[in-house]
């Protein structure tokens, strides 16, 4: 019987922080925003979420995925007449520029998220998504 590897004792090599892998060109939008807009920017950003913004603070309020358009769809909904706010995902978890890419692949799991909002002092600086932050964990380049 073959015995099962033991895990290494040393800690894993010092990885990137989120700020390195992240995607700063990001594409938002607002609240009031409806989902027909919201599909049209993530075809046209080829994204999968929207980080939603607040109109005055322009910090993040929500984030809307592919998903939350999917369901609108699915359950017959007028794309035109629901709201991001409807479906959004209000109070996004949120890390740091300097937050390491494996936490923020930790609170990826605990939390069953595919995407993080990335802040600095200045407010919303990217966004990383799981494909990302799985490539950086595997030492793999951009895909």
């Amino acid at each position: 019987m073959a015995e099962a590897a033991t895990p290494s004792s040393s800690p894993p090599p010092n990885l990137a922080t989120v700020a390195d892998i992240m995607e700063s060109a990001l594409t938002t939008a607002h609240a009031t925003d409806h989902i027909a807009a919201a599909a049209y920017l993530m075809k046209h950003a080829g994204t999968t979420a929207l980080v939603v913004l607040d109109a005055e603070t322009e910090r993040p309020v929500g984030i809307v995925t592919d998903t939350d358009v999917a369901h609108v769809v699915a359950d017959g909904k007028d794309v035109n007449d629901v709201r991001i706010s409807d479906v959004m995902t209000p109070d996004p978890t949120v890390v740091g520029t300097g937050t390491s890419v494996r936490e923020a692949a930790e609170l990826m799991v605990a939390g069953h998220f595919r995407h993080l909002p990335v802040v600095d002092d200045s407010g919303i600086a990217g966004i990383v998504d799981v494909s990302v932050v799985c490539r950086a964990l595997l030492g793999l380049g951009e895909g």
